[in-house]
């Protein structure tokens, strides 16, 4: 059986989170370009939200990666703090793929620039769903630690990207 929480799982899941992001900015971004040259008018804001959530998400996988790794023993790597940073992320992205989704359904929609706004609500569906996963292992971490001293609320390597990767 797989350890979810092992070190390789959630570094495995933070690479993913990054490609999708990495694929949501470049889909986003030319439907933001189209719709600025063609109707000569700022593009709408679910499609520049969900350029902000890839923006967030690439400084939010650099703190998610980089603090518990090099700085485990200072108070950036609490867990409350990890907790925080992955719960935003994926309330971010639920509002942002919802928000794409509905403004795509109820619009004459056609040609390719259309089929990258889908995909990129589509990919968009997925980045909150792997957030929700490392959410819910974060959940299960600060659960799980709940009765130590307040002084030790180090961020879980297992659930973090750590030390030795």
């Amino acid at each position: 059986m797989v350890d979810f929480a092992s070190r390789t799982v959630v570094l495995a899941l933070r690479i993913v989170q990054f490609i999708f992001a990495i694929i949501v900015l470049g889909l986003e971004a030319y439907v933001a370009h189209w719709w600025n040259n063609w109707h000569h008018v700022s593009s709408p804001s679910q499609i520049n939200f969900l350029i902000f959530c890839s923006i967030w998400t690439l400084l939010a996988l650099a703190y998610l990666i980089v603090v518990p790794w090099r700085f485990a023993d200072t108070v950036a790597a609490h867990k409350f703090a990890i907790l925080g940073a992955e719960a935003l992320t994926m309330l971010f992205w639920f509002a942002g793929f919802v928000a794409l989704a509905v403004f795509l359904s109820g619009r004459v929609c056609f040609g390719q620039v259309c089929n990258c706004a889908k995909a990129g609500a589509a990919f968009g569906a997925f980045e909150w769903l792997l957030f929700a996963i490392t959410t819910a292992m974060a959940v299960m971490h600060v659960l799980r630690t709940r009765d130590r001293p307040a002084h030790n609320n180090k961020a879980d390597p297992n659930v973090n990207v750590a030390e030795g990767v």
